[in-house]
């Protein structure tokens, strides 16, 4: 019985590490990006949480933050319907939802820069407060690194609105497996901020 039971963990990991060696490098160097982007957002919530949050200062919580939430998660539906319409030779169908998600994104951004103007109105600073300096530094971070998905989205959509209007081009780029590996690490990486936003914004919540 102990025999049979090691057997079946060695096969386990066996077909763990086999899965591992057939990924394609960029996927592996996507998901330990993701990792250090959790470790680093994992050390500044911990710093920003020592500070004590916002406790014993008369500030409500900045309404943008609650907008910009609703429209990450948006966003977060859109760019999940990609791959699929990719599979069903949707290209037009594509761009409109890729469009969608570049508009998206965008009022994300600037929902947070309003975020910021609310806490500046409420008088949390940059050179204030120590939780308000990190309050900043997080939200930038975090845009810093929607931006990097926000650029490739960029490329995209352009890339497929042009292929789109010409059925050779096409039928090249549906049948490209490096393009559907494109599209299927753009999706995670955004899920993945979207995570990382939900998991900082109940942070800030409960910290007001």
């Amino acid at each position: 019985m102990d025999s049979d039971k090691k057997n079946k963990i060695g096969s386990k990991q066996l077909s763990t590490f086999k899965q591992i060696e057939r990924m394609h490098p960029i996927r592996i160097l996507l998901y330990l990006s993701m990792m250090g982007i959790s470790v680093l957002f994992l050390v500044m919530v911990i710093a920003f949480w020592r500070t004590g949050g916002f406790e014993h200062q008369n500030a409500d919580f900045p309404k943008f933050f609650s907008i910009s939430t609703i429209i990450l998660l948006v966003s977060s539906y859109t760019i999940s319907r990609v791959p699929a319409i990719y599979k069903k030779d949707k290209l037009h169908k594509m761009t409109r939802y890729l469009g969608f998600t570049v508009v998206l994104s965008l009022l994300f951004v600037v929902a947070q820069l309003l975020g910021w103007r609310e806490m500046e109105a409420a008088g949390i600073t940059f050179s204030g407060k120590v939780s308000g300096t990190y309050l900043y530094l997080i939200t930038a971070l975090h845009i810093l690194h929607l931006l990097g998905g926000i650029i490739f989205l960029f490329f995209l959509f352009f890339k497929t609105a042009h292929v789109a209007t010409d059925s050779v081009r096409s039928l090249i780029f549906i049948r490209d497996p490096y393009r559907r590996l494109q599209l299927a690490m753009l999706a995670s990486y955004w899920h993945f901020l979207d995570f990382i936003w939900l998991g900082l914004y109940l942070v800030f919540l409960f910290s007001f």
